[in-house]
């Protein structure tokens, strides 16, 4: 199985889509791949192991943040197929061979920093560069993992396919690439943070928020280990990003209140807002998407799933707009409807001619943030039955992103009895709702691979749940979660039966590009 020339060919394809950017936010370090022989110039090199791709679209048009306005709107290609969980041969920005190509670049980025690294010192002349280049590499194939396999699941992962993880810069055209399991491939990604951590410096960066700062390669850290279910160390490493306080790390949602949404989206995504630990930019389709276009409009967050399961849904902190107190919820906006939207994945657009007013599209979003890895170890400690420190992390959250009082509502702080009693008295949401039946925040959970109690873990997990789902909507993770609980729920289709999506489903794990499968890497069985 020869395919190695058919990796460099879409790597290579991949690295024509490298633009420069116009602005702060989309500003890159330059690349110098000349001859990287000293110190400087591996550092610049691996300013190009960032992905200039990411999954928020694929991942928020496969989630259950989206249903079916109906058939008078209209929908790209990629966006209907991505929805009806069929495979998507597209080649734009957001579909999955772009997001492959871009990855694998990365890593193959990663893979001749390191070399380089060793033809001018070892691992202790440049531990700071070694550990980013290692921690670069694992963070790419671990999206890539998200993307392209099942979630991990022990009891499967021997048995699940992996990806080949590529660790030299170049391959004789002899290499025989196989995809492996996912127990290997989630090793290999374990083995490079490992080996990072201790090595992480910021010493030497100049903008460390667009870096593996120590706290972002901390927090990946944590998420990594909380989809292994090793809540220890999730624990530990979050812990090792928010301190003694979180509250101090976490950022004011009060102040967005008085914003307008291009100030709010500013706000959000600068570099210098204590919350954001890696700011990642790329080209993408998301935001318009999710907020204004009318090209993506037939599936959206629409008013139904704001009202009932995401924003605006009933929780312990109010409901609605004018008896709430989650700030989210006073400043959701509209073009109607079909596409009800928080403002912090708006748009950065590119222009790279100003008669024609054409340009590249770019979301900018933090991929790893405070309040995000706040929840990671939330959710750790209620795995652990450690329901104390679980409610210090939840009332943080509810202090951060809620107001004192509006309307009749008061911000809450939440005990082991108010999360029982309110979770109590939600019923479950139907996997396909009808017209007799109302969605709700409480999902029927199916864990892959982990066991949750019913009663008091349960509740704090579907509390915590609501909260993540809330917190990362725009950004996608709301699907690596349902994959993980093995969530059911139904796309639903305007004139036509629902797409149902079922635990293990192993559409889940998203189809390799057609040119890999034709080279042959062994596809999915979706």
């Amino acid at each position: 199985m020869k395919i190695i020339n058919r990796f460099h060919i879409l790597l290579a394809a991949c690295a024509m889509l490298g633009m420069t950017a116009c602005n702060d936010y989309l500003d890159k370090l330059p690349d110098d791949r000349a001859q990287v022989d000293t110190q400087e110039k591996v550092q610049k090199l691996l300013a190009s192991a960032y992905p200039t791709h990411m999954p928020n679209f694929l991942f928020e048009m496969s989630s259950d943040n989206v249903t079916d306005n109906g058939s008078q709107y209209a929908a790209t290609p990629a966006q209907d197929e991505i929805y009806r969980f069929k495979d998507d041969p597209n080649t734009d920005n957001d579909d999955p061979y772009s997001l492959w190509n871009d990855f694998y670049y990365r890593v193959g980025t990663c893979n001749e920093a390191l070399a380089d690294l060793k033809a001018i010192g070892d691992t202790a002349t440049y531990p700071a560069e070694y550990a980013e280049a290692l921690i670069c590499r694992a963070y790419n194939m671990y999206e890539l993992a998200t993307i392209f396999c099942m979630t991990y699941n022990p009891d499967s992962a021997d048995v699940y396919l992996g990806l080949p993880y590529p660790t030299e810069p170049e391959q004789s055209v002899n290499t025989k690439y196989k995809r492996g399991t996912l127990k290997e491939l989630y090793a290999n990604i374990n083995r490079d943070i490992e080996a990072a951590l201790p090595r992480i410096s910021d010493s030497y960066m100049t903008t460390p928020k667009y870096h593996f700062n120590k706290s972002a390669a901390y927090a990946f850290a944590a998420r990594f280990n909380l989809m292994i279910h090793n809540y220890d160390k999730a624990i530990e490493y979050a812990t090792a990003v928010l301190g003694a306080n979180p509250g101090n790390r976490l950022r004011d949602y009060s102040a967005f209140t008085s914003m307008s949404p291009n100030d709010l989206q500013n706000a959000y995504v600068k570099s210098s807002e204590n919350a954001n630990l890696l700011i990642i930019t790329a080209y993408s389709s998301a935001s318009r998407a999710l907020t204004w276009s009318s090209s993506f409009r037939r599936y959206g967050h629409n008013r139904n799933i704001d009202v009932n399961e995401t924003f605006y849904a009933k929780a312990p902190w109010g409901s609605g707009s004018s008896n709430n107190t989650l700030v989210y919820a006073h400043k959701i906006y509209q073009y109607d409807a079909a596409q009800q939207y928080f403002p912090k994945v708006q748009e950065f657009f590119e222009t790279t001619d100003k008669v024609n007013n054409t340009g590249y599209a770019h979301i900018v979003f933090p991929a790893f943030s405070t309040e995000e890895t706040l929840l990671v170890r939330a959710e750790a400690y209620a795995m652990k039955k450690d329901y104390a420190h679980a409610l210090d992390d939840m009332n943080a959250w509810i202090r951060s992103h809620c107001i004192p009082s509006n309307g009749t509502a008061r911000r809450p702080t939440l005990t082991e009895e108010s999360i029982n009693k309110f979770m109590d008295g939600v019923r479950y949401s139907e996997v396909i709702p009808t017209a007799n039946s109302q969605r709700t925040i409480k999902k029927n959970l199916h864990p892959q691979g982990f066991t949750i109690e019913t009663g008091t873990q349960e509740n704090f997990i579907q509390m915590i749940l609501h909260m993540r789902r809330l917190e990362t909507w725009g950004e996608g993770l709301r699907f690596v979660d349902i994959k993980r609980y093995g969530i059911e729920y139904a796309h639903l289709l305007d004139g036509e039966d629902p797409v149902v999506f079922r635990a293990a489903d192993k559409r889940g794990a998203i189809q390799l590009p057609e040119d890999v499968i034709n080279a042959g890497l062994e596809a999915n069985p979706r």
